[in-house]
């Protein structure tokens, strides 16, 4: 049994992958740290667990009792933690931030994408769990660039539910704004675009190929569905016999050979990839759960390939028939 703690389990991810955790056959949850809600019950914050524990949250961090940390806090508060807390050199650590993602000197994490890493995931005792939308965008990518096709302008539009916005209110979050709106936000700028170039140029080493991202927020609770595009000299056959050789081991990733939906994959840990081929133009769509495959899925994917368990566990899970 997999003993674990968890940090910052008080938002959207935390409590998806709290319900994981809880229904995950290897592991035992041991403490859940969150000092503003030291005392209260897991379920008082994520009432989708009512029924399932009688857990509290707690102040304490008792890392001598667990096997592995995952750090669910906000973006540069891991880095900050753990230069502030004596945490054992040799726990693991499933990190959700960006703090660790990019290679550095200082930095032993191993960006955890398994369609990537996943050897070397085997191995780590850190891992950094990429990003939402560039977990979507890479697996749309990652076959492209291992053949060393990413040589034309690559252009990006993915749209995202609410919940990429975290659990604390912002103007561009309340109901009131979202409910029957669409906007951009961080156009050409996201801070993704730096993880996307690092996994593409880590398979194709010359790659610099313009990279042009437009983010949506959309008018929907979860998911991304991420449309890109670019000039290619590919056959829709050759692309997909390339795309269905890469993925083919991997557990979560499918080709398939018909239009996607996002409601597909919500609730699950899957990408869905479907290709089409328009003049001179690839067509590349991938969806994903973004609290799923983009965020808790993927961290728990991350656990169960560091400890030798097979990668599906705790992960069967079934879209809405509607």
């Amino acid at each position: 049994m997999i003993k674990v703690g968890v940090i910052g389990g008080a938002g959207y991810t935390g409590g998806e992958l709290l319900r994981l955790l809880l229904n995950h056959p290897e592991t035992k949850i041991v403490f859940v740290n969150s000092s503003s809600n030291a005392g209260n019950l897991l379920s008082d914050v994520h009432e989708g667990l009512l029924g399932e524990t009688d857990l509290r949250f707690t102040d304490q961090l008792p890392f001598g009792d667990i096997d592995v940390l995952f750090s669910c806090l906000g973006h540069g508060d891991t880095k900050n933690f753990l230069e502030n807390h004596e945490v054992p050199s040799k726990l693991r650590i499933v990190d959700f931030t960006q703090d660790f993602r990019i290679k550095a000197q200082d930095n032993d994490f191993v960006y955890g994408l398994p369609e990537l890493n996943r050897e070397s995931i085997k191995k780590a005792i850190h891992v950094a769990n990429p990003g939402c939308f560039a977990t979507a965008i890479q697996l749309g990518l990652l076959p492209l660039a291992k053949a060393g096709l990413l040589t034309h302008s690559i252009n990006t539009t993915a749209i995202t539910g609410s919940t990429g916005a975290g659990v604390k209110p912002k103007s561009t979050s309340h109901f009131s704004w979202r409910t029957d709106n669409i906007s951009v936000y961080k156009a050409f700028e996201h801070q993704h675009l730096h993880e996307i170039r690092q996994s593409l140029g880590q398979l194709q080493p010359e790659f610099a190929t313009e990279l042009n991202f437009i983010p949506v927020r959309g008018d929907f609770a979860r998911g991304i569905f991420a449309s890109t595009y670019m000039n290619s000299k590919l056959t829709i056959e050759e692309a997909t016999e390339l795309y269905r050789e890469f993925y083919k081991d991997a557990v979560f990733t499918h080709v398939v050979d018909r239009d996607i939906d996002l409601k597909q994959v919500i609730n699950t840990n899957k990408c869905l990839i479907s290709l089409q081929k328009h003049g001179n133009k690839l067509l590349v769509l991938s969806v994903i759960d973004n609290l799923l495959k983009g965020a808790a899925g993927q961290a728990l994917q991350n656990m169960n390939i560091m400890f030798g368990l097979d990668e599906r566990a705790g992960l069967q899970l079934k879209p809405s028939a509607f």
